[in-house]
């Protein structure tokens, strides 16, 4: 890697679950090396890439990690969530019951990770429309009704994967600038208030870039 690879201002760690097969390591490596595999084999074990974007004026540098088929044997442990801020649960469109269970992976999400985690619901294989099982409309009234972004998309031909991965980078951004403004904002009136002899106005402390949300 060059150094300007290590230049960045924030590091969010986002990860992939879902059914095995539904293709989440291809939206992976579409995403970070726009690359294909057309070998569905399952790998076993946790991966990740990670891939630079920038955020308005700040590079944010995402670590996006797949659990590469240890959903297959519910293997998954709070360590895989542990210091994620965002997570794509993804469903296979073609596949009723891996959308079903999307509830399922919901409840592991918010039972190992922070509450404030940004969730994004994203219905894999729109090249394959022809077989769909899964309404477009349904699983987006679903998103809505449990405060969760959606989207559809193509690891094959790449719809959407873009926008996916970059609309929950933006989100988890936005989220922790708003969090930093709040934590700012009562430190310093909290500061203030215990040193009321104190003329000069107290600065809050600066928190590193990836404390999570």
């Amino acid at each position: 890697m060059g150094s300007a690879e290590e230049d960045y201002n924030f590091v969010f760690k986002v990860v992939l679950i879902g059914e095995s097969g539904v293709g989440k390591t291809n939206l992976l490596s579409r995403f970070t090396r726009n690359e294909f595999n057309h070998d569905s084999r399952t790998t076993i074990g946790v991966e990740f890439s990670t891939r630079t974007i920038l955020v308005g004026d700040a590079v944010v540098k995402a670590q996006i990690w797949d659990t590469a088929g240890l959903e297959r044997y519910r293997a998954i442990t709070s360590a895989y969530y542990r210091g994620a801020v965002g997570a794509l649960v993804v469903f296979d469109i073609t596949k009723h019951q891996t959308y079903d269970v999307v509830d399922r992976w919901l409840k592991e999400l918010y039972d190992h990770a922070e509450a404030s985690i940004v969730v994004m619901l994203v219905g894999n294989k729109t090249d394959l429309t022809q077989a769909r099982e899964v309404p477009m409309e349904e699983a987006k009234m679903f998103a809505d009704n449990n405060g969760l972004l959606f989207v559809e998309t193509s690891a094959l031909d790449s719809t959407n994967v873009e926008e996916a991965f970059e609309t929950i980078l933006k989100e988890i951004f936005y989220k922790v600038q708003r969090q930093k403004q709040r934590s700012s904002q009562s430190n310093t009136v909290s500061l203030a208030s215990e040193n009321p002899a104190s003329t000069a106005p107290v600065q809050a402390e600066r928190r590193p870039c990836c404390v999570a949300l």
